[in-house]
């Protein structure tokens, strides 16, 4: 994804007019962006708060409190590592600075060809059978290093 990545903020508006007014809207709104977006672009956080008569430390609050959401554009595939307390025990930390070392970013980075962010999670409900990880919407278990780059060189299409 290139840093320049054009917003669409009419989008962006419809969204946050579509949602605006149910209670607890900020978060729909923010899964409403990021689902459409693939990111919370800076842009929108002035509109939002506009719009829910927040002020823009308040949105950015939730933004940055949340893992989840991201505040720049994703790689192609999303590799989350879970870092939960029973996939540490089997072995999660050494499989996250493998990824790291792979990938050449740390945790909310993407590597520099664009085709990976690396993100952390807090359980993938694999906990017997960790370490666990999803790329993109594909959940996998007993992730070992081989194993993790078996995966990513399937997504870069490299057999």
């Amino acid at each position: 994804m290139g840093k320049h990545q054009v917003v669409d903020m009419e989008h962006i508006a419809s969204l946050i007019a579509a949602q605006k007014t149910l209670p607890g809207a900020l978060l729909p709104i923010l899964h409403a962006i990021q689902e459409s977006a693939g990111y919370i672009p800076a842009e929108s956080v002035p509109v939002i708060a506009q719009e829910l008569n927040l002020s823009r430390a308040e949105v950015h609050g939730v933004i940055s409190f949340y893992h989840y959401f991201r505040q720049h554009p994703a790689g192609r595939h999303v590799v989350q590592i879970c870092r939960a307390e029973a996939c540490q025990a089997r072995g999660s930390a050494a499989l996250e600075a493998h990824a790291k070392t792979v990938l050449g970013c740390d945790f909310h980075g993407t590597a520099k060809d664009g085709e990976f962010s690396l993100e952390a999670v807090y359980c993938l409900g694999q906990c017997a059978c960790g370490p666990a990880i999803m790329i993109n919407d594909e959940l996998h278990a007993r992730v070992s290093h081989g194993k993790l780059d078996r995966l990513l060189q399937a997504k870069r299409g490299v057999s």
